[in-house]
């Protein structure tokens, strides 16, 4: 896959920097957007030190901002002369009973989750379309937008939300040679998830390994995910095997919801 270019949203830790950096290895120039430059900055770093200079690129965006969204694929086809993958991987996750649940819970997680993947959909079909050629559009659900949660009301919803967006969008696509797939994780070890496990370590007087093992519970092979078993999924998708694949949710759970 050499000469291939992709760009990986919320590519500045967890999930976003394992899919970043396996898209690297397997011969993509990479552009890596973030809200915070200083992290994605720390990526891309790591990737060229690796893989060689000018293998990953950096660019500050607020996926929430349409503008944004667009600044950072004209930078980075700028950068590296084309563009043939985009991972819409950015999103907050927050855990808010229903009743709980604001009008600010809202609209920032859907301006970030949603309206993320809708401005990155166009903005690399917009390229796509402008190097003549087609491309692969990613996006991130979650089991939780597989099947509901509790507590995951206002992030479950955007989570079922992309993937009615991936299908619809798969649909209208497909003319210009661009395909529209979905990856959906389960529990991963993230940053943002051992700040959860460690809420609920503290609740309960227990360390934050003792919190991440109450997410292992009725998952079918007993373990949580590594960032690097989302990746995985993710590599598929953005290769050539996945070719006559499109409008489709993969996911990655080690069994907690089956289709």
């Amino acid at each position: 896959m050499s000469d291939k270019v992709a760009i990986v949203t919320g590519a500045g830790q967890g999930i976003g920097e394992a899919i970043a950096k396996r898209l690297a290895k397997d011969g993509f120039k990479t552009g890596l957007v973030g809200r915070h430059l200083d992290k994605v900055q720390a990526v891309a770093d790591q990737i060229n030190q690796e893989y060689g200079q000018n293998t990953a690129f950096a660019f500050k965006a607020d996926v929430s901002k349409r503008d944004e969204v667009f600044a950072a694929v004209k930078a980075v086809t700028e950068k590296f002369g084309d563009l043939n993958v985009v991972v819409n991987n950015a999103g907050v996750a927050p855990t808010t009973p229903i009743m709980e649940v604001t009008e600010d819970d809202m609209e920032w997680t859907w301006k970030i989750n949603v309206d993320g993947v809708v401005w990155g959909i166009q903005a690399a079909a917009t390229a796509f379309k402008g190097f003549k050629h087609g491309g692969k559009i990613i996006n991130a659900t979650s089991q939780a937008g597989v099947q509901g949660n509790p507590d995951l009301t206002a992030y479950g919803s955007t989570k079922f939300a992309i993937r009615g967006i991936t299908q619809t969008t798969a649909k209208e696509l497909a003319q210009f040679g661009i395909t529209v797939n979905a990856y959906a994780p389960g529990i991963v070890k993230t940053p943002m998830m051992w700040d959860i496990a460690h809420e609920v370590g503290q609740n309960a007087g227990k360390d934050d390994d003792w919190g991440m093992d109450q997410f292992a519970k009725g998952i079918a092979l007993g373990k949580l995910s590594e960032p690097e078993d989302v990746a995985n999924a993710v590599a598929f998708l953005a290769g050539s095997d996945s070719n006559y694949i499109t409008g489709q949710t993969i996911v990655v759970d080690g069994g907690m919801v089956f289709q």
